[in-house]
């Protein structure tokens, strides 16, 4: 598989996580207050719900339902009720367009 064009910069505002699919995987696309695009899986692993209803405060992604803050660079989960972490996606950035492959994940340690 390779990266798809999923949006572009424009689609995006600061702060405010954007929900795609690809080739059926939810992710979760946020431009952070550094300027940094991001995604991960949009499926918190606490419940079925979708992280990008959630709330972005520097470089966390926090669930709605039940505050489990998950790292935007690792996907670890900060905080309980999540103990496991969500995939994080490599982003490409061509020009205005925002590409991801969700085949490749990040290694993060």
């Amino acid at each position: 598989m390779t990266a798809q064009k999923v949006l572009t910069m424009g689609d995006l505002q600061q702060d405010t996580p954007v929900r795609v699919e690809v080739d059926g995987v939810p992710i979760a696309v946020v431009l952070d207050s550094n300027g940094d695009v991001h995604a991960i899986g949009d499926t918190c692993t606490h419940g079925d719900i979708s992280l990008s209803d959630g709330f972005v405060e520097g470089d966390t992604l926090e669930c709605w339902a039940h505050g489990s803050a998950f790292s935007l660079r690792t996907g670890r989960p900060l905080n309980l009720p999540a103990y496991e972490p969500v995939p994080v996606y490599e982003v490409t950035i061509d020009g205005d367009d925002v590409l991801i492959d969700p085949a490749v994940t990040k290694v993060v340690n």
